[in-house]
């Protein structure tokens, strides 16, 4: 098959008009509570076979795609993470992504033997197939409910590693390498190609780091690029040796995410976008790859009666189980049990059994695809009333204060943008009784659209907007400081209160 200028003219008209289009229906589905990748997934239907016409059914292909676009999608998610406030559950994480996972693979699988009448293979890829969370559609319905960083720390850090257990599991069954070993060489496997991937991901990402820190390029916009490959580097590397690539990527963005970079701003926005045009174009895929024609009412009730399983009994034991790594809340356990969405994961694990043409794997694709879909629209829009009912979410704090940043990386400092608002106690504040950190001043006022530079006396009023320049090491006790002020006024905190040593939460 060739492909000339003609077909490359028509592929960049439709892919860039539905890829306008997947980026519009961001801001719909978010309105609406769904995960964007629904509408993914409808769009790929849309454009299939059955409908527009456009034929794709290479299995394989599919496969070799998913991982890529799997691989960027938690290169972003570790780059994007922060480890200061994510480690206080990370224990509970990686206990949902190993323990959680063995817990709900099994739940699944005598579920799926038993009640669906499935096979024995088929009921363990079905439940190592749908055991694992994902990334973009928790954290696409989870942004808008204020969660304690524990439980989102914990959903992150599950999300991030429960991917590369999985892929193991459903890789050594579906090639058959899994009836040939003993449990114990299987398990051995496993640990084997989790812990030298964890490996390779600390060595690429802070070998990486080490040479970002010495490397004067010429532009900044080569260093997202180059931290971007060497995230890539991991995953290679890792599966060179047949280790996990998953977990290699993701350590590796996770160190060089957390290290002082130059242009760490710039890389953040550079992978994130990248990582939106990889889900759209795998959830387009997928949708691409099923056939609406072999849905029947037997798959759909299979699939509603695995999604059940799922939800209701899997997801909880395996949280419950997990607990035991590290205590929480009654309350905040049953959000995690609930807020365990699925999303491209499982569909793409699904394509691993279509690839090695295993016995019924275009039934297993099918009903992953339609539970997927179920349990998203039954969790996904009901995450903020259940956390609501649970009081797991945070209440609502006063906007008396906005505040952004971009970074100063050459002096290694930030700059934050204050903005003032009308119920700030910060108003009639002079900038010497701010008493900010030592090291950290403001450097600017605008205020009715004029730039001024402030004195010691300056006083502070509604509207304003302050710049601030602070060393990143004080970050946090800066900004808690200007938080304080404007809650209390200039008394606020008076005693017992050190900015620079952190002062009081």
């Amino acid at each position: 098959m060739t492909f000339d200028v003609h077909q490359l003219d028509s592929f960049l008209l439709v892919g860039s008009a539905v890829t306008l289009l997947a980026v519009l229906a961001v801001r719909v589905s978010s309105r609406a509570g769904l995960p964007s990748l629904l509408v993914y997934l409808l769009m790929g239907v849309l454009l299939g076979e059955s409908v527009i016409g456009i034929g794709f059914d290479d299995a394989e292909l599919a496969h070799a795609i998913g991982f890529g676009a799997l691989a960027v999608i938690l290169a972003e998610g570790g780059l994007t993470t922060n480890w200061r406030e994510t480690r206080t559950s990370v224990r509970l994480g990686l206990s949902l992504a190993t323990v959680g996972v063995t817990v709900s693979i099994l739940v699944v699988a005598v579920g799926a033997h038993f009640l669906l009448g499935m096979s024995w293979e088929l009921a363990i890829l079905l439940g190592a197939v749908t055991s694992p969370t994902d990334a973009a559609a928790v954290f696409s319905v989870i942004r808008v409910v204020p969660l304690p960083r524990r439980i989102t720390g914990a959903l992150e850090a599950e999300s991030g590693f429960n991917d590369a257990p999985t892929v193991v599991v459903v890789t050594l069954i579906s090639s058959g390498a899994a009836s040939e070993h003993h449990p114990a060489v299987l398990v051995g496997i496993v640990v084997f190609e989790l812990v030298v991937g964890v490996l390779v991901g600390l060595a690429a990402g802070f070998g990486g780091a080490w040479v970002m820190r010495r490397a004067a390029l010429p532009s900044s916009g080569l260093y997202p690029i180059a931290v971007l490959c060497l995230t890539m580097i991991g995953y290679g590397a890792a599966a060179t040796v047949h280790a996990s690539g998953f977990a290699a990527v993701y350590v590796a963005a996770l160190v060089l995410g957390n290290s002082e970079l130059p242009h760490r701003a710039v890389t953040r926005s550079f992978s994130e976008g990248l990582a939106w045009l990889a889900q759209i174009g795998l959830f387009v895929m997928l949708g691409l790859l099923l056939s609406p024609g072999r849905i029947t009412w037997h798959t759909v009730v299979m699939a509603i009666g695995a999604g059940l399983l799922l939800t209701v009994l899997a997801r909880p034991l395996s949280v419950l189980v997990s607990s035991l790594a590290q205590r929480m809340a009654w309350r905040e356990l049953a959000f995690l049990s609930w807020a365990g969405l699925r999303g491209a994961v499982p569909i793409v694990l699904s394509t691993i059994p279509l690839a090695e043409q295993v016995d019924k794997a275009d039934l297993l694709f099918d009903i992953v695809f339609v539970l997927v879909v179920f349990d998203t629209l039954i969790t996904g829009p009901t995450l903020p009333w259940v956390a609501k009912v649970l009081r797991v979410a945070r209440r609502s704090q006063p906007r008396d204060i906005e505040l952004e940043a971009a970074p100063l990386d050459r002096v290694a400092a930030d700059m934050l943008q204050v903005a003032i608002s009308p119920s700030s106690r910060l108003h009639g504040v002079e900038i010497g009784e701010l008493r900010l950190p030592p090291g950290a001043s403001v450097a600017l006022i605008v205020r009715d659209g004029q730039t001024l530079v402030p004195e010691r006396r300056t006083v502070l009023r509604h509207g304003d907007d302050l710049l601030v320049v602070t060393p990143r090491k004080l970050r946090e006790s800066t900004e808690r400081r200007l938080r304080q002020v404007s809650l209390g006024g200039r008394l606020a905190q008076w005693l017992g209160s050190d900015p620079a040593a952190g002062g009081s939460r």
